[in-house]
């Protein structure tokens, strides 16, 4: 497609009122923005605030998991409503798209989706992006809308994902936007704040987690505050917020989405000899491996940690955990192939 695409990931506390409902005025200046930004980019919104819109109907609202299910029932519509109207002044028509971790984990479903969005982005209509927080047998917080932008962006080949906040970007210790950040290790992490909002799940550190695996994909990220004057326009440029550089990136598309969208189940220590080996494009065998934390099997997605505990690379599985510690002598045994191996 010529144009590029965008992925514009909005926080509920940037686009709620202190009393958590829906900001109406902020949606007006956001859809403006974005009505510009659709006349030379193909855009996915990702927009949280749901749960945000919905929870005022139920009574004695406390945050259980049944509770945000059903504020976010009651919100989607409301939040899709308000998008409609104020979209609808530029002639813009949008879409919903409801997602589930499990559309990225099977690579069929996964090809379906960006197809419906070839289609829309043909037929100039904006999908709007949240996770399907109704049906979900999974906890809320196993996947924020942080993972969820970081997944679209990976898995359609974004050239950027804009991380909107309530703040002005990543904050030095004396309280500054970090402009740019080149790596993203652990000296950046602890400039993060490890509170969310009131009404959001994620927080600083979810937003730079996700920022390490899109950049690492090839992928500019930059985390702003959407309340900043024609902040959307600005982050587009880089003249506000922190930017976070991506690496050059050679991975298939293919490859992407094993590192971003898969399902991980296991997870496997290495040595250090494996580790050198892995970053040579060899193969993983059962001589390298030092531990199994987390079972997984065969054709399953585990990931591969250092003797550090970092993480190393994900790959998919040969043979299951079981087989390796059953054949544990079999040292040249083949766990993961080279062209199934993501390096991180």
């Amino acid at each position: 497609m010529a144009k590029s695409i965008l992925v514009l990931k909005l926080g509920s506390a940037s686009i709620t009122t202190p009393k958590g409902e829906i900001d109406e005025t902020i949606i007006a200046d956001i859809t403006r923005q974005v009505a510009m930004l659709s006349a030379d980019h193909h855009l996915i919104l990702v927009s949280s605030g749901a749960v945000a819109a919905g929870k005022k109907y139920i009574q004695n609202y406390k945050g259980k998991i049944s509770e945000r299910k059903a504020a976010a029932a009651i919100g989607n519509p409301l939040l899709l409503g308000t998008y409609a109207k104020h979209f609808e002044k530029y002639k813009v028509a949008i879409a919903q798209s409801l997602c589930e971790r499990q559309h990225f984990s099977n690579r069929t479903q996964f090809l379906q989706l960006k197809e419906t969005y070839e289609e829309l982005w043909k037929n100039g209509v904006i999908p709007i992006a949240n996770e399907n927080d109704v049906v979900s047998n999974l906890e809320l917080k196993f996947s924020d809308n942080d993972e969820l932008a970081t997944l679209l962006g990976v898995g359609f080949g974004a050239s950027l994902i804009l991380l909107g906040t309530s703040v002005p970007g990543v904050l030095d210790a004396d309280g500054k936007v970090v402009d740019k950040i080149k790596s993203i290790d652990n000296d950046i992490f602890s400039l993060a704040n490890k509170k969310t909002s009131e009404v959001g799940l994620g927080g600083m550190t979810s937003k730079l987690t996700f920022a390490h695996l899109a950049s690492t994909m090839g992928i500019k990220v930059v985390i702003f505050g959407v309340r900043t004057p024609d902040g959307i326009l600005k982050a587009v440029k880089g003249e506000t917020g922190t930017e976070c550089t991506p690496k050059n990136s050679s991975i298939s598309s293919r490859n992407k989405w094993l590192a971003s969208g898969s399902l991980v189940t296991g997870r496997l220590v290495i040595d250090d000899g494996a580790c050198e080996a892995i970053r040579k494009r060899k193969s993983l065998l059962a001589v390298g491996v030092k531990s199994i934390i987390a079972d997984f099997a065969d054709g399953e997605i585990f990931e591969i940690t250092d003797p550090e505990n970092n993480i190393v690379a994900v790959a998919r599985a040969k043979v299951s955990s079981n087989a390796i510690t059953k054949n544990s002598k079999q040292h040249n045994l083949e766990i993961a192939n080279a062209s199934d191996i993501v390096i991180l």
